[in-house]
């Protein structure tokens, strides 16, 4: 058991800072700050960084769905013109993929 546990605290459950969505590879927003999600919602997939997103399965659940579903953009005007989705899911950790 650690001191934190010990103390009642639980220590972060994430990357101390992350800033690569790990469902789409989108990396221009903070995903995660201290170990924590920062609840960011990606703008390119919508997918919104919390807790859930430590479970491999589910971020590959939800990526296939994006993707099966046309890869839409959330926030449409954000989306660059020359926007290539091979290159960007290429920017996911290996860990998440």
């Amino acid at each position: 058991m650690t001191m934190s546990t010990a103390q009642g605290f639980e220590p972060p459950p994430g990357p101390e800072e992350e800033s690569v969505c790990r469902v789409c590879g989108y990396d221009e927003e903070l995903f995660w700050e201290g170990g924590w999600p920062t609840n960011a919602i990606c703008p390119c997939c919508g997918n919104e960084s919390d807790i859930k997103d430590l479970s491999v399965m589910g971020i590959r659940d939800y990526r296939g769905y994006w993707v099966g579903h046309g890869a839409q953009w959330n926030s449409p005007p954000l989306k660059p013109k020359d926007w290539d989705l091979l290159k960007q899911i290429a920017n996911i950790p290996p860990e998440w993929r």
